[in-house]
C-alpha cells in the first residue's frame, strides 16, 4: 500500500512539473535542450517553405531573433525545430504544447486572446481580393454571381461571409486547404478571386508561373494586426519575446528585416514580392502593443 502510494505520489509530482513546464517556456527548454517553431508552408513572405525541410520569411527571422535572446534566458544551446502548421491546427498546437511559439500570419483578435497570447504586432494586414488580370473584377460588388476562394480556418472567411450579408453580394465560396491550395483555384480558373491577406497574395503571385496574369483589386475588406503567437500564462516567455522585438523596432533594424523579405528578391526563386512598408504597420512599431483586430476596427 505505501509502495502504491509513494509512486501515485511520484506521478503526481512528476504530472505536476510538467504541467509546470507546459507554461513555462524557458523552463521547458531549458529541461529539454528543444524549442518548436511553427510554420507555415505558404504565408507570403511571412513564412513559407524552401524544401527540405527548411523555412525562411520575415515572421520566421523575427522568431529566429526571439529565440537567440531565449537560448541566453535557458542558459543552453537550443535545438530548433520546425513544425508546419496550418489555419485549422495552429491554436491547437500552440495550446496543447506542440508548438512553442508559433511564426506564421496569424491575426490577433479577441476571440483567439481567450486561448493563446500574441506578441507584440509585427506587421498591420489588408485584406484584399486577388483577381485575374483580364476578369475586368476591380471591385467586391463584382463579385456577385462568381465563385470566391479562402482559405479554410481563416478570419478571411467571416469578413468575407460578414461583407457578402451587408452588400447583398451572392458569391460562392471555395476552400483551400492551405494558401497554396486557394491560389490555385483562382490560377486553374475554378475560382474567380481569392480573398486573403494583401501580402499572402502578392506572396503567392510573385512566385506564380506568370504573374502578370494576376493582380490585386478593389476597396480594403479589413485592416488586422498580425503576430506570432505564443501560449497564454506564460508571462516570462512573453516578456522575452516583447522585449527582443521592442528592441529591433527601436533600434530600426525591423525595418530592415522587413526590407529584406519584402522589397529584395528573396529565396528560393529570387523574386520580388514588392510591398511597400505601411503606415499602419509603422505605428504599431513605434507604439508596440497587442491590441486585438477590433481596436483597429474601431478606428
Amino acid at each position: 500500500m505505501k509502495k502504491a502510494l509513494l509512486a501515485a505520489a511520484i506521478v503526481a509530482a512528476t504530472s505536476g512539473t510538467a504541467f509546470a513546464q507546459a507554461n513555462d517556456t524557458i523552463a521547458k527548454v531549458k529541461s529539454s535542450g528543444v524549442v518548436t517553431m511553427g510554420v507555415r508552408e505558404s504565408s507570403g513572405a511571412l513564412s513559407y517553405t524552401l524544401g527540405d525541410g527548411k523555412y525562411a520569411g520575415y515572421h520566421v527571422e523575427l522568431c529566429q531573433r526571439i529565440l537567440a535572446n531565449l537560448e541566453k534566458a535557458a542558459g543552453r544551446k537550443l535545438e530548433v525545430k520546425y513544425q508546419p502548421v496550418t489555419s485549422q491546427n495552429r491554436i491547437p498546437l500552440v495550446q496543447n504544447g506542440t508548438v512553442d511559439i508559433e511564426c506564421g500570419s496569424t491575426t490577433n483578435n479577441a476571440t483567439r486572446q481567450k486561448d493563446v497570447s500574441f506578441a507584440v504586432t509585427t506587421y498591420v494586414e489588408e485584406v484584399r481580393i486577388a483577381v485575374k488580370a483580364n476578369s475586368g473584377i476591380t471591385s467586391l460588388a463584382q463579385l456577385n454571381g462568381k465563385t470566391v476562394a479562402t482559405t479554410t480556418g481563416t478570419t478571411s472567411v467571416q469578413l468575407l461571409r460578414r461583407h457578402e450579408r451587408a452588400n447583398n453580394v451572392d458569391f460562392k465560396e471555395v476552400f483551400g486547404k492551405d494558401h497554396a491550395d486557394s491560389f490555385l483555384m483562382l490560377e486553374t480558373g475554378r475560382a474567380d478571386a481569392f480573398v486573403m491577406d494583401g501580402q499572402i497574395l502578392a506572396g503567392n503571385i510573385a512566385t506564380a508561373k506568370n504573374p502578370a496574369e494576376f493582380r490585386i483589386v478593389g476597396e480594403t475588406i479589413s485592416v488586422e494586426p498580425i503576430a506570432i503567437m505564443l501560449r497564454k500564462d506564460d508571462p516570462a516567455f512573453k516578456k522575452l519575446a516583447d522585449d527582443t522585438l521592442a528592441d529591433l523596432m527601436k533600434s530600426g533594424e525591423i525595418a530592415r528585416i522587413y526590407d529584406k523579405w519584402f522589397n529584395q528578391p528573396i529565396p528560393p526563386k529570387n523574386v520580388r514580392v514588392g510591398l511597400a512598408l505601411g503606415e499602419a504597420t509603422k505605428t504599431a512599431w513605434a507604439t508596440p502593443n497587442d491590441k486585438p483586430a477590433e481596436d483597429y476596427a474601431k478606428k
